[in-house]
């Protein structure tokens, strides 16, 4: 028992110093903030006043270029953006005509396929109505077709 009540005093004891320990923290912190003196208008008055003499000070130290330097970069900079326009002018009409290509091409397949399902329709119409066999029907699609073929080769020519 005599121990248990020794710990608790410890205890205590600890919890106390921890305490005083924060209570000096914040009499320290309070003690390095300076005071603020005066009324607000005055502290910003004087805050204007170290900004403008602080930026006048920054001023003074920028090394500035001479005209022919300025002139320099805007002539870099000037040809820097011909030379990246030109390029993307180049990319965008070679893009541009690839596209014209793809579309030709995929017209002309179109009219292609268009032409091959009209004389295949056609076969099929003309063989139910005169009764013919299946293989003639085929070798008659397969003459139109040729026949489509051989014009669309000469009309691309």
């Amino acid at each position: 028992m005599a121990e248990n009540t020794a710990d608790k005093e410890a205890r205590k004891l600890a919890k106390e110093a921890e305490k005083a320990a924060a209570k000096a923290k914040k009499e320290r912190i309070k003690q390095s903030k300076p005071k603020k003196e005066g009324n607000a208008f005055s502290r910003a008055g004087s805050g204007i006043k170290k900004f403008w003499k602080d930026f006048t000070g920054t001023c003074k130290k920028v090394v500035w270029p001479s005209g022919k330097q300025v002139l320099k970069s805007s002539c870099v900079v000037l040809v820097s953006i011909i030379v990246v326009g030109a390029v993307i002018f180049g990319f965008d009409t070679g893009i541009n005509a690839l596209f014209e290509q793809g579309a030709k091409f995929a017209s002309s397949l179109g009219e292609k396929n268009a032409a091959t399902e009209a004389t295949t329709a056609a076969t099929e119409a003309t063989t139910a109505e005169s009764g013919t066999s299946a293989t003639d029907a085929e070798t008659t699609a397969a003459d139109a077709e040729n026949t489509t073929a051989a014009a669309e080769s000469t009309t691309a020519e």
